[in-house]
């Protein structure tokens, strides 16, 4: 079964991008998590088995962090992954 796969942009509250890093980490359904520059602070990425689920963390647990600010979601609807060496 596929999974569901949205991509999350977080802006933060100055400062505070490495605590929300290491919350987001904490959920089961953030897959990565990266600090970036530029107008978004923190990059996430959120799998789970529907897009019901995804609506779920990132309303009941992403936006409740006091930390973030603002958050823009992006749906994936197709992907490829290039395999590491």
């Amino acid at each position: 079964m596929a999974k569901a796969a949205a991509i999350v942009l977080i802006q933060t509250e100055i400062g505070a991008e490495s605590r929300v890093m290491e919350k987001l980490y904490e959920i089961p359904e953030v897959t990565e998590v990266y600090i970036v520059y530029g107008i978004y602070d923190v990059v996430a990425k959120v799998e789970a088995e529907s897009l019901e689920r995804i609506r779920e963390v990132i309303t009941s647990k992403i936006r409740k962090f006091p930390e973030i600010r603002t958050t823009s979601t992006m749906v994936v609807v197709e992907g490829k992954l290039k395999k590491q060496e």
